[in-house]
């Protein structure tokens, strides 16, 4: 049982699709999102309106890359919708410090 196991996680499918850029490129590419998801600890005068604004359209695009390439990466779709969700967060956190009712102290 277990030498069956090990013969199908050691397959030759499994070993060309871990080292390709199919699987690599996602991998590296969850530094983007795990970036975002931590400044979102931050004070929101440090966000770029226009860098959030690009990478939001930027893993859009992506998402919709992942999908239609054949075979499908899932991997890189997944990391661009929780990129595509973090830089929404950001971009609200953006407008409402910049645009939305500021407390009396900061004006």
């Amino acid at each position: 049982m277990v030498s069956k196991r090990n013969k199908s996680l050691f397959s030759k499918e499994n070993r060309d699709y871990l080292m390709s850029t199919h699987f690599w490129g996602p991998v590296f590419n969850w530094m983007i999102p795990i970036a975002t998801i931590a400044d979102t600890q931050k004070h929101p005068r440090i966000i770029s309106g226009k860098m959030t604004l690009a990478l939001t359209l930027y893993s859009m695009m992506f998402m919709r890359f992942a999908v239609m390439v054949k075979p499908r990466n899932m991997l890189l779709f997944a990391c661009h919708g929780t990129n595509v969700a973090a830089q929404l967060i950001q971009g609200y956190r953006y407008l409402d410090y910049h645009y939305g009712s500021k407390p009396l102290e900061e004006e």
